[in-house]
C-alpha cells in the first residue's frame, strides 16, 4: 500500500477484516511498541506522530506521522479493537540514528579529501557529471532516492502525472461506484491496478488489489537499484515475520510500503540476513506520541511519504463514497461565507455541474482535486486567486492538529508547558491566529512572561507583530500563535535546562548572556530578561553586560547596546519588575557615546556612515526617554540646551560643547552638545551630519534659520555632490514634510539638484532615489507639485505677499485653536491667554500658544513650525 491515501486506508481495512489474521505486523520504530495501546485512547485523535530522538541530543530526531487515513493508522487500529497482537517491525530508530551520523561523519570527512585533491583533480571535475562515480553505495543510493515506482507505473499505463493516475486507480474508485447508488457501506471498491480488475469493476477479492501491486512492484524492482538502508530495514523485517512465526502466529498480515513486498515475501537466508545485520551501531533512544498537522503531513513540508492534498484525502476518507463532489463545495461554500464573500446555493450546484462535466471531458472517473478547484475558481471564486488561496491553504491542505493522551510519556519541561497552556487558556492550534495582550491585566501578563520564556528557549509558538489596537503602549503586546509539530523536539532539546519553563529559562538566558559576543546582545537579553520576569537571571545579565561594556570602547557597538537598555527601563511599571538596577548602566552607556561618538563618525565608507546615522537616530530617542525617566544619576537639574537656546541667535559653532565652561549638566544636554559637535565637524561623515542637524532641528534645539544656512553650506558648489546628496539623505530621512512647510530648504534642494554637472548626476542619482523613494507618497507629491508651480521661485513662495498654491497666506490661529487645546489636555499644560483672530493676545501682552522655540515673534503672532 501507500504511506498516506483514503483508498489505500480503505482497502487495508477490509484485507484485514476478509483475512483476519492473528498478528499484524506494521512498518514503523519497534521502540514504539509499547506506546501501541495508547492509540486506542479516546484522547488520541489523528493526525499523530510517533517521535523519536537521541537521548543526549534530541535534535537529532525523527518523526512517523499518521492520518486517519493512514493504512498503518488503520491497521493499528483495528489490531487493537480486535484485541490481536501488533508490533512495529521496521529498523529500530537506534541504528538508524547511529547509521546516519556515521554516514555524516563519513560524508564530511569525504569532503574534506576532496577539498584537498582540488588542485589535482580541477581538469577532471570540470567534466563531471552530478551523480556519484559507480564504485560504490553513493551511486546506488544516488539512484534508489530518485526512483519513483509509481511515477513508474504510470507512465506505463501512458499516464504523466503520477498522483493523478494513483488517485483514479486507487484512491478514487471507491467513490465513483458508490457514488452511483452501487455498493455497500463495508470495505472498500479498488478498481484497476497493472494485474488487476478494470477501473470501473469491482474487486471481489479485498485481497486481489496487493496481489496486484506486489506483482508490480516485483517487475519494478528487477531494473531499479538498491539502497543499502532499504536492504538493512527489509532484512530486519523478514528477522521479525521469522519470529512471529516462530511465536506459534499462522496468519500474519504485515503492512507496510509496496516497495518492500517483494523483498519480504524472498526467500532470503537467514544467514544473508544476519551478515548484513551484524555489528549495527546503535545510539540511545527515547519515543512518544506528539500532535501531528495536515500542513506537515504534506509534500511542501519536505515529508518524503507525504501527500500534496491532506485535507482533500481527510475528506474522501470521512465521506465514505457519499456525495463526495456536493460536500466537498458544501464546504468550499460556508468556509468563503465565513469569510464574507458571496456564495449561494446555486454557486454550488453550478460548481458540482462544472466539476462533474470537467471529469468527463478529461476521461477520469471522478472529479477529482483539480477539477474541484477549477470549478471553484471558475464559479465560487469569479477567477480570483484570493479566496481560491483561502481554499487551498484551509480545505486542501487543512489546518487539523491531531491530540495525543496525556498517559503519553514526555519531558517534565513538556508537562509544565502543557499545565501552563491550560491555566492560561492558550490552546495550541495549527492555524495562525493572533493575540491581543492587555499586559495590565494578570492573566494576560502572565501569558506574555510565558510566550517571552518561550522565545529565550527557542521554542518559536508565538512570535510579536504589530498590536492590533494600534496602540503605542508599552502595556499592548500582540502575538502570532500556530503550534507546528517540529516545536516538540525543541521542547525536547530545552528540557536539558531545567525541568519547569521558568527554571529552564533562567538557565539558558544566563548562558547566553556568558556566551554572548556583543554588547547589543546583552543588552538584548536584559530587555528580554526583564519582559519574561525571570529575576535570577537578571543579575547575571546586568554583570555579563557591565563587564562588556566596560571592555568595550567601539562606539557603534555602545550605540546599538543603549536602545534595548533604555526600553528597559520603561517595563518597570508596566510588568511589575525592578528595572532600577539599570538606570546607572544607561547612563553610563550614554555618556561614553556622547564622548566619543564625534570622532567615531569620521574616515567611515558609505555602508558604515549609513549604520552609524541609524545608530544616532536610535540613541537619540533612547536619551530622550532616559533624560524623562525618574531622577537618578547624572539625570537631576535643567537642561541647559532647552527651549530658550532654540531662539538664539548664535549658530551652532558658536554654542557650547563639551569640555566647554558651561558643561551639560544632564545627559540630554550632553548628547545635545555632542548633536552639536556632529553638526559642525566636517571631518564627520555627511550622512551623520546631516541626520544630527534634523534631530536638533525636530526637538527645537536649532531654528529654522540656521537650519537652512547648514543645508546651504552642504549643498554649495565647492562640496561634491555625493557628499551634499548624502547630507540630504541624513536630514531626510526622519521625514520630508520639512520641504513642504519650510519652502527655503526646499528651494535650497531644488537649486542644488539642477546646478549639479552632467558628468556626476549619474553618480549621484542612486543616492537620490533612495531618499525621496523613503519619503511618504503624499509629501513626494505636494513637493512635485510646488516644483512643477513655478520652479524654485514657486517654491520659495513667489513675489512678496504670495503663498506657495495649496497653503494659505497664513497661521489661522482660531482654526488652529481646538487642535491645540487637545494637544494641551494630552501634555497636561496650561491654557495660554485667549487669542483673537488678528493673533493679538490679551491685556498682559503676550502672544497666543507659544511656538517651538518658546517665545512670540516680533508682531506678537504665535511662532510655530
Amino acid at each position: 500500500m501507500r504511506h498516506h491515501g483514503p483508498g489505500s486506508a480503505r482497502a487495508v481495512g477490509a484485507a484485514l477484516a476478509s483475512f483476519r489474521p492473528d498478528a499484524v505486523l506494521i512498518e514503523g520504530p519497534p521502540e514504539a511498541d509499547a506506546l501501541l495501546p495508547l492509540a486506542a485512547s479516546k484522547e488520541m485523535t489523528p493526525p499523530v506522530a510517533l517521535l523519536a530522538h537521541v537521548v543526549d541530543e534530541p535534535a537529532r530526531a525523527a518523526f512517523w506521522p499518521f492520518a486517519a487515513f493512514s493504512p498503518e493508522w488503520v491497521a493499528l487500529r483495528y489490531a487493537l479493537d480486535a484485541e490481536v497482537p501488533v508490533r512495529f517491525i521496521d529498523l529500530p530508530a537506534a541504528h538508524t540514528f547511529a547509521l546516519a551520523a556515521e554516514n555524516a561523519a563519513a560524508q564530511a570527512a569525504e569532503r574534506v579529501a576532496r577539498s584537498n585533491n582540488e588542485e589535482v583533480e580541477s581538469t577532471e571535475s570540470a567534466e563531471s557529471t552530478p551523480v556519484p562515480s559507480d564504485d560504490g553505495d553513493a551511486a546506488e543510493l544516488w539512484r534508489a532516492e530518485r526512483f519513483d515506482p509509481i511515477a513508474e507505473l504510470a507512465r506505463a499505463a501512458g499516464q504523466e502525472d503520477a498522483e493523478r493516475w494513483w488517485d483514479d486507480v486507487v484512491e478514487h474508485v471507491v467513490h465513483e461506484a458508490r457514488g452511483s447508488g452501487e455498493g455497500s457501506d463495508v470495505g472498500p471498491d479498488v478498481g484497476a491496478v497493472p494485474g488487476g480488475l478494470g477501473a470501473g469493476a469491482r474487486a471481489p477479492d479485498p485481497l486481489a488489489p496487493f496481489r496486484a501491486l506486489a506483482e508490480a512492484m516485483t517487475a519494478l524492482r528487477e531494473t531499479a537499484s538498491e539502497a543499502p538502508d532499504d536492504l538493512r530495514r527489509e532484512a530486519w523485517m523478514r528477522r521479525q515475520i521469522r519470529a512471529a512465526s516462530r511465536a506459534g502466529h499462522e496468519r500474519i498480515a504485515v503492512v507496510c510500503g509496496a516497495w518492500h513486498v517483494p523483498a519480504l515475501d524472498a526467500k532470503v537466508p537467514v544467514a544473508a540476513d544476519n551478515a548484513l545485520l551484524r555489528g549495527l551501531p546503535k545510539a540511545s533512544v527515547e519515543v512518544t506520541w506528539v500532535p501531528w498537522t495536515h500542513r506537515r503531513l504534506s509534500q511542501q513540508t519536505g515529508y518524503g511519504a507525504g501527500v500534496a492534498s491532506p485535507g482533500w484525502y481527510q475528506h474522501l476518507f470521512e465521506s465514505g463514497g457519499r456525495h463526495v463532489v456536493e460536500a466537498w463545495f458544501t464546504r468550499m461554500a460556508a468556509l468563503l461565507r465565513e469569510e464574507d464573500h458571496p456564495v449561494s446555493s446555486a454557486h454550488v450546484i453550478e460548481a458540482v455541474r462544472l466539476a462533474t462535466t470537467l471529469a468527463a471531458v478529461r476521461g477520469r472517473p471522478l472529479p477529482g482535486l483539480e477539477e474541484t478547484i477549477d470549478a471553484a475558481r471558475a464559479v465560487l471564486c469569479d477567477d480570483s486567486d484570493v479566496p481560491l488561496g483561502l481554499i487551498e491553504e484551509r480545505l486542501v491542505v487543512g489546518d487539523a492538529l491531531g491530540q495525543v493522551p496525556e498517559a503519553a510519556p514526555a519531558v517534565p519541561l513538556q508537562r509544565d508547558l502543557t499545565r501552563l497552556q491550560r491555566s492560561l487558556r492558550l490552546k495550541p492550534e495549527a492555524r495562525v491566529r493572533v493575540l491581543d495582550l492587555d499586559l495590565r491585566k494578570e492573566l494576560d501578563a502572565e501569558r506574555s512572561r510565558l510566550l517571552h520564556r518561550l522565545a529565550l528557549l527557542g521554542i518559536d509558538w508565538a512570535v510579536p507583530t504589530v498590536s492590533q489596537t494600534r496602540s503605542t503602549g508599552t502595556f499592548r503586546e500582540s502575538w502570532e500563535l500556530a503550534w507546528e509539530p517540529e516545536l516538540a523536539v525543541r521542547v525536547a532539546e530545552a528540557g536539558v535546562w531545567g525541568t519547569t519553563v521558568e527554571a529552564a529559562a533562567t538557565a539558558r538566558t544566563a548562558a547566553r548572556a556568558v556566551e554572548a559576543s556583543r554588547l547589543g546582545a546583552i543588552t538584548e537579553l536584559a530587555e528580554r530578561c526583564l519582559s519574561a520576569r525571570l529575576p535570577d537571571a537578571l543579575p547575571v545579565v546586568l554583570r555579563c553586560l557591565a563587564d562588556r561594556a566596560a571592555l568595550d570602547t567601539d562606539v557603534a557597538h555602545l550605540a546599538e547596546a543603549l536602545p534595548a537598555l533604555v526600553r528597559s527601563l520603561r517595563y518597570g511599571d508596566v510588568r511589575a519588575t525592578g528595572a532600577g538596577l539599570l538606570a546607572e548602566l544607561a547612563h553610563s552607556l550614554a555618556t561614553r557615546i556622547c564622548i566619543g561618538l564625534p570622532s567615531a563618525a569620521t574616515a567611515l565608507d558609505a555602508a558604515a556612515a549609513q549604520t552609524l546615522a541609524e545608530h544616532v537616530a536610535a540613541t537619540h530617542t533612547a536619551v530622550g526617554l532616559l533624560a524623562s525617566a525618574p531622577a537618578g544619576p547624572g539625570t537631576g537639574g535643567p537642561e541647559p540646551w532647552g527651549p530658550a537656546h532654540a531662539g538664539s541667535e548664535q549658530s551652532v559653532s558658536d554654542q557650547a560643547a563639551p569640555g566647554d565652561d558651561q558643561e551639560p549638566m544632564g545627559i540630554q544636554g550632553r548628547w545635545d552638545a555632542c548633536l552639536r559637535v556632529l553638526v559642525v565637524r566636517e571631518s564627520a561623515a555627511a550622512v551623520v551630519r546631516g541626520r544630527a542637524a534634523r534631530l536638533l532641528l525636530d526637538d527645537g534645539r536649532l531654528d529654522e534659520d540656521e537650519a537652512a544656512r547648514l543645508l546651504g553650506l552642504a549643498l554649495t558648489p565647492g562640496v561634491p555632490p555625493a557628499e551634499g546628496a548624502a547630507w540630504v539623505d541624513g536630514f531626510l530621512a526622519g521625514s520630508g514634510v520639512l520641504l513642504v512647510h519650510d519652502q527655503r530648504l526646499l528651494g535650497i534642494v531644488d537649486a542644488w539638484i539642477t546646478a549639479i554637472p552632467a558628468a556626476a548626476f549619474p553618480d549621484v542619482l542612486p543616492l537620490l532615489r533612495r531618499t525621496f523613494s523613503r519619503l511618504e507618497a503624499g509629501v513626494r507629491r505636494t513637493v512635485g507639485e510646488l516644483v512643477r508651480a513655478g520652479g524654485r521661485e514657486a517654491a520659495e513662495g513667489g513675489g512678496a505677499g504670495e503663498s506657495p498654491r495649496g497653503f494659505g497666506a497664513g497661521l489661522d490661529l482660531v482654526r488652529a485653536e481646538p487642535a491645540l487645546a487637545t494637544v494641551r489636555l494630552i501634555l497636561g499644560s496650561h491654557p495660554p491667554q485667549a487669542v483673537r483672530r488678528d493673533g493679538q493676545a490679551g491685556q498682559d501682552g503676550h502672544a497666543g500658544p507659544a511656538g517651538r522655540d518658546g517665545h512670540a515673534g516680533d508682531d506678537g503672532q504665535e511662532a510655530t513650525r
